[in-house]
């Protein structure tokens, strides 16, 4: 059976089972009371229609006054950003381009979250109560010294040479503590000089357009990295300046944070949990958090099903109150009926969906929807123009 739809506030998507127009605006049906949070999962598989749904959502959007970040980690915003009128920010090793995670937020609570988070992933296992200490307070110090955006390098030095001061508030003594921060301080360097070196490892870049209305960073370069998961953590991290400064303004901001390969994030127990607590701060900041994934067995292949990284895979779907699911292979049915309390018909469904159709869960309501483009959002969002053939090409064969 289909249902009415949402209203006609939002932007056009495309046509629901009776032939209706279908409007989608987060921030009005939370202000209405249908859904809990502003968060949406996009799944499907490739070539279904899920990365051209979320450009259009994007540019329809952005013409009603919203704001986008996006984490472009296969380069394909590239035609989005020549429409809007903007360049995507490339970030690779050694390059020009610096944004510093640290200075994400000014307060040093948000700071020493993220700090503790880039450090338990780059070690790989817990933090010591000795490391996490040693980390306050040399956050701490380098903030004393009254730089205004405090760096990893700068933090990672202070760790291989700590301060009386420091020592004493730790009941320890400097060499003690040196020895006893050795490992967390090595750890930030290699991410300095190694992964990060050129991208998060110094004051933020002067002379970049950071308050754009759409603001793409393209980790294309770095995509096959192994820390990739730490550069994405950082990249969204930085993100939340924009965030503390939009919340502030009338419309709280309305803006749209995509993150596509969430899992290389949720991987990571120290990024997960930072992830996560980023994710439910979504209606303080009015962020619309916009996850893209093919499958959710990728969320949990990314962690041992029980672990605390799997838990955090299934409270970011939780904590999305709008699901809209492409077509799923006959493999990955039960797993997502049971993950976002399909029903039967809802399940046999998305195993039968043409490319561009999709089952919105909106809250407690479904939807099928087709997806509609225009002639410019279609070259707009076209993916695999790389897969085809030119006039010249098709006419020598």
């Amino acid at each position: 059976m289909a249902l009415g739809g949402l209203g006609g506030r939002g932007v056009f998507v495309g046509r629901d089972r009776t032939g209706s127009a279908f409007c989608y605006d987060p921030w009005v049906l939370y202000g209405d009371g249908v859904l809990d949070d502003p968060n949406v999962i996009v799944l499907g598989k490739l070539g279904q229609g899920k990365s051209s749904l979320v450009k259009t959502l994007l540019w329809r959007m952005l013409l009603f006054g919203r704001r986008a970040f996006v984490l472009d980690v296969k380069r394909e915003y590239g035609p989005l950003c020549a429409a809007v009128g903007v360049r995507p920010i490339a970030l690779v090793p050694g390059g020009g381009v610096r944004l510093n995670p640290l200075a994400s937020r000014p307060e040093e609570h948000a700071q020493l979250e993220l700090l503790r988070a880039v450090a338990v992933t780059a070690l790989g296992v817990p933090l010591t109560q000795a490391e996490a200490g040693a980390l306050r307070e040399a956050l701490h110090a380098v903030r004393l010294r009254g730089a205004s955006e405090p760096t990893l390098p700068e933090v990672a030095d202070v760790l291989f040479h700590p301060t009386a001061e420091m020592a004493d508030r730790l009941r320890s003594t400097p060499n003690q503590l040196a020895g006893d921060a050795r490992r967390a301080a090595l750890a930030l360097q290699d991410l300095c000089e190694g992964p990060l070196r050129g991208m998060f490892d110094g004051p933020t870049s002067p002379g970049l357009d950071l308050d754009a209305k759409l603001v793409v960073l393209d980790l294309h370069a770095v995509r096959d990295s192994p820390a990739i998961g730490i550069l994405m953590a950082c990249a969204t991290a930085w993100m939340g300046a924009r965030l503390a400064r939009l919340a502030a303004t009338p419309d709280r901001g309305r803006l749209i944070n995509v993150s596509d390969e969430s899992w290389k994030i949720v991987q990571h127990t120290g990024l997960g949990e930072w992830f996560q607590s980023n994710f439910k701060l979504a209606r303080q900041f009015g962020v619309m958090n916009l996850v893209v994934l093919h499958k959710l067995a990728d969320l949990q292949a990314a962690a041992d099903a029980g672990s605390r990284a799997a838990r955090i895979a299934e409270g970011l779907i939780a904590d999305a109150s709008t699901r809209i699911i492409y077509h799923q292979d006959e493999s990955q049915i039960e797993v997502t009926a049971n993950l976002l309390a399909l029903t039967e018909t809802e399940a046999r469904l998305i195993s039968m969906l043409s490319a561009g159709q999709a089952l919105w869960k909106v809250a407690d309501r479904s939807f099928l929807v087709a997806h509609h483009r225009s002639r410019l959002e279609a070259r707009l969002t076209n993916t695999d123009t790389a897969m085809r053939l030119s006039p010249t090409q098709r006419s020598e064969r």
